[in-house]
């Protein structure tokens, strides 16, 4: 829908005054707010570096010159209620941003708004605010494609707790024709008011990265050139910077060697024959074929292969921990390229990451990057990647070799699996538990079937999904067993702590099992350890579930340390339990391989083998040391 204009409206006799300052205190009282307001209301086709510094422009700005009339317009429910200062101020906020975006027009004077802010400037650095999740993207997206008024208007009812009639007089107060029009625009974007609290959309609290360092390089050079050098890079300069090129949102060029330009160049792409991984010794991702039906538009694949290299302010990039983000050394390998849901999405592979673009399917705006390490990745670490994500559901490609995709909730490991279907080896979209917010009542996973039989594999927010095993950490198999499901289902929910961090595998231990003091059955003994793809920082749980638990209780946990792992296939961790008489105790265990535990500190006690037992009081508190059957010893997790 194309911007409505926006004019200036006289105000009533009736409205009250307010002076210098009185505005003055409210935008400082209140500036935070009033910055993330413009912000949100700006165009997001600015490009984040200017927005911010547009919108910190326009609140500095938003001061009368004297003692001048602010409109009776209610503002949110909290101190700011009923401050003329500060109803006075974020109309001069939203009336400037609603200018912002306006088009310019030939044969007519810009206004102020519409060019680049004079103060602040920052130079040599870009600031963006932090990066939120996928749903602060998709709601970004959705306001991108709204007018000006009516993303004013979203922005009022959700952050401002406005009213309709109230969000109707600011608008109208602001300039624009149909505020009515603009309230019903906004009906079309689902009301994620929470959202706009986010990080995402705080243009207070910044990242900063440097500009592009050689081009700052070559215009310092350029200065004691000679005129033809000059006039070349004038040109350079020249160049407008919110256009889009051949390369889509791709930032300047600057690499200029052979290797850099093949790696550009969509007709040198590495492409593999559909039937290459049959005769193949390793099954990877360099066996996988070029799928998706958009493999033959060189021009996705040259934005794509551009935004890698030189990837330009307005786009979101993203990369697991550990994964580095520069361009490729060479040509990549192409794995998909195609039209899914809304997006145009292009996959590509260079040995040592995935990289994933993504632009909507009318326009190049919003475009974005994201990379995931997979080095070493074989099998089942290779059988999928995320192709894309909307609405809180996840869609996969999946390997060339896998011949069938379903759904399985690991908290009912007796109840069946739903097909997923697979169409040129993508799958039917599956709701992602890396999304799921409050109670955890479900934990959908990944079942594909190979020639080799059946593997589980877990969505945790990254574009690989991370592979699940139980069994002992120096031999573990395949979860998608019977007894592999029943171990998992009560340990499922705790994949959420480690939701982004690069995860390459979890495996689920069940190390020891105890029999409780007051005779009511067994407690099992789990220890989970999600191992990353760079190879540090390993995250381990030891976890304890009674006879009859849904879910386990984590007793201890630690990140960085050999435990539970194949190079130290040993865990000891305790827990000070009630029992339903309501006796406490402690409780402990160790490996099969553990000797003997002794508990020091509040609780003192030992015992031979790897259970220890001893009634204790609420709230004690103690120590943890085991002796191996080899004589050294194991410290608690911790």
């Amino acid at each position: 829908m194309q911007s409505q204009d926006v004019a200036p409206r006289p105000s009533s006799a009736s409205e009250p005054v307010v002076d210098v300052e009185q505005a003055e205190a409210a935008l400082v009282e209140h500036y935070p707010r009033l910055v993330r307001l413009a912000y949100l209301v700006l165009p997001p086709g600015l490009g984040r570096n200017r927005r911010v510094l547009t919108a910190h422009g326009l609140t500095q700005r938003a001061l009368p010159r004297g003692r001048s009339s602010a409109p009776v317009i209610p503002a949110q429910s909290t101190g700011r209620d009923a401050d003329p200062g500060y109803a006075f101020v974020r109309l001069q906020v939203v009336r400037t941003a609603l200018e912002a975006g306006l088009p310019l027009r030939r044969r007519a004077w810009p206004k102020r708004a519409q060019l680049p802010p004079l103060l602040p400037q920052v130079r040599g650095l870009r600031l963006f605010p932090r990066s939120g999740g996928a749903d602060e993207l998709a709601l970004d997206q959705r306001l991108a494609a709204l007018s000006g008024p009516a993303r004013a208007a979203y922005v009022l009812r959700g952050l401002e707790k406005l009213s309709d009639r109230a969000v109707r007089e600011v608008l109208t107060a602001a300039g624009v024709d149909d505020a009515a029009a603009a309230l019903r625009q906004t009906d079309r974007v689902p009301a994620q008011y929470a959202l706009l609290d986010s990080p995402e959309f705080d243009a207070c609290s910044l990242q900063a990265r440097p500009t592009d360092l050689m081009r700052r390089r070559q215009y310092g050079k350029a200065t004691l050139a000679a005129a033809a050098a000059l006039a070349v890079c004038g040109a350079l300069v020249a160049l407008p910077g919110g256009g889009w090129g051949p390369d889509g949102a791709a930032a300047p060029t600057y690499a200029q060697n052979p290797s850099a330009r093949a790696a550009l160049d969509p007709g040198r792409l590495t492409r593999i024959a559909p039937t290459a991984w049959k005769s193949s010794a390793r099954l990877d991702f360099s066996v996988w074929p070029a799928r998706g039906g958009l493999t033959a538009d060189t021009a996705l694949l040259r934005r794509a292969l551009a935004v890698w290299a030189r990837p330009g302010e307005t786009v979101r990039v993203s990369a697991t921990r550990g994964t580095p983000s520069g361009g490729p050394a060479g040509p990549p390998q192409l794995l998909y390229a195609g039209d899914v849901d809304n997006a145009r999405v292009v996959i590509l592979y260079d040995g040592l990451r995935i990289a994933r673009y993504a632009e909507p399917k009318d326009s190049t705006a919003g475009a974005a990057l994201d990379f995931a390490r997979v080095d070493g990745a074989t099998g089942s670490e290779a059988a999928a990647v995320v192709l894309n994500r909307s609405d809180g559901n996840v869609r996969y490609l999946t390997a060339p070799w896998v011949k069938k995709a379903a759904l399985r909730d690991l908290l009912k490991p007796a109840s069946g699996t739903t097909d997923l279907g697979l169409t040129d080896g993508v799958t039917a979209p599956l709701a992602s538990p890396a999304q799921q917010t409050g109670a955890c009542t479900a934990w959908n996973a990944l079942q594909l079937t190979d020639f080799s039989g059946a593997h589980l594999l877990s969505d945790l927010g990254e574009l690989v999904p991370a592979r699940l095993t139980t069994g002992r950490p120096a031999a573990p198999h395949e979860a998608s067993g019977a007894e592999g499901l029943r171990t998992w289902a009560p340990f499922a929910c705790s994949l959420g702590a480690v939701r982004a961090q690069g995860v390459r595998s979890v495996n689920a231990w069940q190390y020891a099992e105890q029999p409780l003091p007051d005779a009511s059955g067994s407690a099992a003994w789990v220890c989970t350890r999600a191992e990353t793809w760079r190879g540090g920082g390993p995250r381990v749980l030891a976890q304890f579930r009674t006879p009859g638990g849904k879910y386990g209780a984590v007793a201890a946990k630690a990140e960085d340390v050999p435990a539970c792992g194949a190079r130290d296939p040993h865990v000891l961790a305790g827990v000070v339990w009630k029992s339903e008489a309501g006796t406490w105790y402690l409780l402990a265990a160790g490996s099969m391989d553990t000797a003997s535990i002794r508990a020091t500190g509040g609780v003192r006690a030992a015992s031979q083998g790897n259970l220890l037992a001893v009634r204790t009081k609420q709230g004690a508190q103690a120590g943890l040391k085991g002796t191996l059957d080899d004589g050294r010893s194991i410290g608690a997790l911790r």
